[in-house]
């Protein structure tokens, strides 16, 4: 029996551990915070899943919440107008071919840690550095990292080619809430993009107390929406999420009269900067440890793929380690495994790069002539659920001037 030893228990680490435990591996998981202590933590982030990542728990039997999470049926849509304070310039929205669902982490992850446990799983709980690493490499075929935060991450080597940012480009907040009026007539990711001043975007959720919504903030640095410095209790973070929408986004403000915090620890604001890693780390040993999701590729929650990414690339990684059978796992393995998952994702870091710029001319025009195709609309909506789709015409101006002229005609 091959032994994996998996650093970190979140969404791309706990997958693949339960996903190998199914093949009869031996795994073994280490976590520096135990289920409880999640479960009773502060939320981590927003995580909307879209169909193709939820596939890849379904694969596994893992899909616990997939009846009681609220569905998030669509992507809308809108830009304030910069002239007519209340008022958007244009809007719109589109239904998924097939729902999301975002489920609290808080929820997710302890399940799945007792999961592991209970397919016969060991967890261990401790911080690990180098030291440890060394422990685990020696005495397993395998060590992925899968944590996402900590110093441990800063020891795999930035890639300065594939990285493009190097400092935080947006103010990031969460808010877990209730009470807000749902959208009609379906539920959706209701995305606002302010010009000058970051985006705002919300929708349903399932967190420990039942259902709930996700405020997001991205605000531009230096701007009027980077303003959570200072902002340390529960209601000190309501009340300046509600002073955002109120002053920003009269529409939404409308849904957010009668809004409470799901709990006292359902927030969050930090900043990061989108970094991608190279994924074989050496040990002073002369061991490797392959890094993998957040480790590796962090991308900035704008475009809501954080989850996503980190799902598929655990089935990358869980069908690779398969494939390997009885051989060694080499670095040369590791980088092309890691290949085959970045050959994905960074179609999903391209887009994602843009969004974090001030938009081009013809971005421009293509998300205003949504508000005139339900073709076009659908077309960008469903995107999400895989960003390849965007290419090429999200990128070339001729390629999207033509999806323009194409799918104008189907609004008449």
């Amino acid at each position: 029996m091959r032994r994996i030893a998996i650093v970190g228990a979140g969404q791309s680490g706990l997958q693949l551990a339960l996903g190998l435990l199914a093949r009869g591996y031996h795994v073994t998981l280490t976590s520096n915070r135990s289920a409880e202590e999640i479960r009773q933590g502060r939320v981590t982030s927003s995580q909307c899943m879209f169909d193709a990542a939820l596939q890849t728990e379904r694969d596994l039997g893992i899909n616990f919440w997939e009846e009681s999470c609220p569905p998030v049926e669509g992507i809308g849509l809108a830009v304030p107008h910069p002239e007519k304070p209340g008022q958007r310039l244009f809007g719109w929205s589109a239904r998924l071919e097939n729902v999301a669902q975002s489920v609290d982490q808080r929820l997710k992850m302890p399940y799945w840690i007792e999961e592991v446990e209970r397919r016969g799983g060991e967890v261990h709980l401790q911080d690990v550095g180098v030291p440890e690493l060394e422990r685990l490499a020696a005495s397993h075929d395998l060590v992925l990292l899968a944590a996402g935060k900590g110093e441990i991450v800063n020891l795999f080597t930035r890639d300065a080619e594939r990285s493009r940012f190097s400092q935080p480009q947006r103010a990031l907040a969460l808010t877990y809430v209730t009470g807000m009026t749902p959208m009609a007539p379906y539920s959706r990711v209701a995305f606002n993009l302010i010009p000058g001043v970051g985006e705002y975007f919300v929708f349903p959720a399932l967190t420990l107390s039942g259902p709930c919504e996700i405020m997001v903030f991205e605000g531009i640095p230096g701007g009027p929406m980077d303003c959570w410095q200072g902002v340390n209790s529960p209601e000190q973070h309501l009340e300046k999420s509600l002073e955002i929408v109120n002053r920003h986004l009269p529409w939404e403000a409308e849904r957010c009269r009668n809004l409470a915090l799901t709990d006292d620890k359902g927030f969050l604001s930090g900043r990061f900067a989108p970094t991608i890693r190279r994924p074989v780390l050496t040990l002073p040993s002369g061991r490797r440890v392959f890094g993998m999701g957040d480790a590796v590729v962090v991308n900035d929650p704008i475009t809501g793929q954080g989850s996503n990414n980190a799902a598929k690339c655990s089935k990358v990684y869980l069908d690779a380690i398969l494939a390997r059978g009885g051989q060694a796992f080499t670095p040369d393995w590791m980088n092309a495994t890691f290949e085959r998952f970045w050959n994905y994702a960074r179609h999903v870091v391209a887009w994602t790069n843009t969004m974090l710029l001030p938009p081009p001319a013809h971005l421009l025009k293509l998300l205003a002539t949504a508000g005139q195709s339900p073709e076009l609309a659908s077309i960008l909506a469903n995107g999400f659920d895989d960003p390849r789709r965007f290419e090429p015409w999200w990128f070339d101006v001729d390629q999207c001037e033509a999806l323009i002229e194409r799918t104008l005609p189907m609004a008449a």
